[in-house]
């Protein structure tokens, strides 16, 4: 996946604009982004602030720990099952 050129802080900033009276339309052209870009953008950080999006990414990058954690735990699980059935 390709990275952002603006930070969750810009991002905020520019939605900041918008609900400030900048149309959607002249906002994109400054900053070199289409409409589509932007109203992604609203659909995943609408009504955020600054924090609660960092929190946000801690909290996924979390999760993807651990879902690892558990697949491990449960490969873990199911090779010790199969090493009992062989023993017995």
């Amino acid at each position: 996946m390709k990275a952002s050129r603006f930070t969750d802080r810009q991002i905020v900033e520019f939605m900041q604009q918008v609900d400030a009276g900048l149309s959607v339309r002249t906002l994109a052209r400054q900053i070199g982004i289409s409409s589509r870009t932007f109203y992604k953008w609203k659909a995943k950080f609408g009504g955020m602030d600054v924090n609660q999006v960092r929190e946000l990414k801690q909290a996924k990058a979390e999760n993807v720990q651990l879902k690892k954690l558990l697949a491990q735990a449960e490969l873990d699980k199911s090779a010790l099952r199969a090493a009992l059935r062989k023993k017995y």
